[in-house]
């Protein structure tokens, strides 16, 4: 958040100028969802198995690297015991690097649909 004193010294036009790029940069937010709407409109037919492929996507990626964690995690407890619980922390790596990797291919499969 700026200070009001800073702001008190900025040239009046800069203030102008930041206010129309604002006010500029909205409708075009808006046009661009209205184009990704009515281009995801056109491509009826697909959305069913589109949705269905992206959610068995999201679902393995997200599980696959969770399980490999787990596993993980139980060998090193059995082979390093101790105070902290690999099993655990493991588990937490793995749904963390899932939930990027699933995040990843949306993002990329999004990007598609852009270009």
């Amino acid at each position: 958040m700026p200070d009001p004193d800073q702001q008190k010294d900025e040239p009046k036009q800069n203030r102008k100028e930041n206010r129309k790029e604002t006010e500029w940069s909205f409708p075009k937010t808006i046009l661009k969802k209205q184009e990704r709407k009515l281009r995801a409109r056109k491509n009826e037919g697909h959305h069913l198995w589109f949705g269905l492929g992206m959610f068995g996507l999201v679902g393995w990626s997200v599980s696959i690297p969770t399980l490999i964690g787990v596993f993980l995690g139980v060998w090193m407890d059995r082979m390093w015991p101790g105070r902290p619980s690999w099993t655990l922390t493991m588990l937490l790596v793995g749904i963390c690097a899932g939930c990027w990797n699933a995040w990843f291919w949306v993002k990329r499969e999004s990007r598609k649909g852009e270009d």
